[in-house]
């Protein structure tokens, strides 16, 4: 690793924050950095549940992030994360403090009430950092994939055959012995 550069990556689990960590250590593989993905919490997420609770799931979140992304966190590279109680803009922008880092961010769109209440990370951290911000752009794929994702549609790529179709068992039904289990159809590609 070259003196401190730095490249930290906002991460929320949004399939935009996911393109923003691929990015991000493609480019600190590229610059031979330290990358540092930060996801950040607050108090307010969820009412009645102990912080620490609270700061663990951020973990899990961040974890789960590069097991979808990559299978696991990368070998090949010096990864420090941070789960930090605080807005995420903020929360970036006080982790870039350095103007030799870079800043990457998934563009993450919302509706335009959650925009209003919000407002803009990537647009706060364009503001406000002291170093390069990269904000990436979502591809039509992207972008349709979270549509569906929000409003709880199935995905688009997969289907599945009737008998794969999943019931709530019955009170008091035990689990099939390994036996008598089905083994689950498998998905087939829709071409659109």
């Amino acid at each position: 690793m070259v003196g401190n550069i730095r490249v930290i990556v906002g991460v929320n689990g949004s399939l935009s924050s996911l393109a923003a960590l691929h990015r991000a250590v493609e480019e600190a593989g590229r610059r031979d950095a330290l990358l540092v993905p930060l996801i950040a919490w607050s108090g307010a997420d969820t009412a009645l549940r102990p912080l620490s609770e609270l700061e663990h799931a951020a973990r899990r979140r961040l974890d789960t992030a590069f097991e979808q992304a990559f299978g696991g966190y990368p070998n090949d590279m010096i990864i420090r994360p941070l789960v930090v109680r605080s807005e995420p803009g903020r929360a970036l922008v006080a982790a870039a403090n350095s103007p030799g880092d870079l800043l990457v961010l998934g563009s993450g769109h919302h509706g335009r009430v959650q925009q209003a209440l919000h407002g803009s990370i990537a647009r706060y951290c364009r503001a406000h950092a002291h170093c390069e911000v990269v904000v990436v752009p979502p591809s039509a794929l992207l972008e349709s994939l979270e549509l569906t994702a929000r409003s709880g549609a199935p995905m688009p790529f997969l289907t599945s055959s009737p008998r794969t179709t999943h019931r709530p068992a019955a009170r008091g039904a035990l689990p099939l012995s390994k036996s008598t289990r089905r083994a689950p159809a498998k998905a087939t590609a829709v071409e659109t």
